[in-house]
């Protein structure tokens, strides 16, 4: 399943994804894209997502952590 990790800085989610693909090898290093929310006036409020496949159970509780740490969170989608 499709996760999504959600942060407000650029370089947060590309530590997060670096990291990531460091810890889990075989998913590559995860896309980092930006996601502007419907109705925003500035691009400045923009959020930055991680999108990571494959991965569950004991990995995801790693990444939550990981997510945490950066003050982002996840999301499945």
């Amino acid at each position: 399943m499709r996760q999504l990790l959600v942060f407000h800085e650029r370089e947060d989610a590309e530590e997060v994804a670096a990291t990531l693909g460091e810890w889990f090898p075989g998913l590559g290093v995860p896309r980092v894209v930006r996601e502007t929310l419907a109705g925003e006036d500035d691009a400045e409020d923009a959020q930055w997502l991680v999108v990571v496949e494959g991965l569950a159970g004991e990995s995801l509780a790693k990444v939550d952590e990981l997510t945490e740490w950066f003050e982002g969170w996840r999301e499945e989608g």
